[in-house]
């Protein structure tokens, strides 16, 4: 077992040293899970979830009402030229 010692910021801040970052396959902005069982304290990569995944995926910067209106007008676009042609 190999022992690392960090130091604790004014802020409690701590820098995760090199080496276990690339141990854990850590990367900017990644995640990691404090698991306190008893008197040890595991550092962990979290479980992928639907959860985690969520803040990786880039939000749409659109109004979801504007996008219902928009497929609403689309269909009735499509409805009034089947109506022209008297398909309807």
């Amino acid at each position: 077992m190999k022992e690392i010692t960090a130091s604790v910021t004014e802020r409690g801040q701590v820098t995760i040293p090199a080496e276990v970052r690339r141990a854990l396959g850590l990367k900017k902005r990644d995640k990691v899970n404090f698991v306190i069982d008893g008197e040890q304290i595991l550092l962990r990569r979290p479980r992928f979830t639907i959860a985690t995944a969520a803040g990786s995926v880039k939000p749409i910067h659109r109004d979801i009402d504007e996008m219902i209106r928009e497929a609403k007008d689309e269909r009735a676009d499509r409805l009034i030229e089947k109506m022209r042609r008297g398909e309807a």
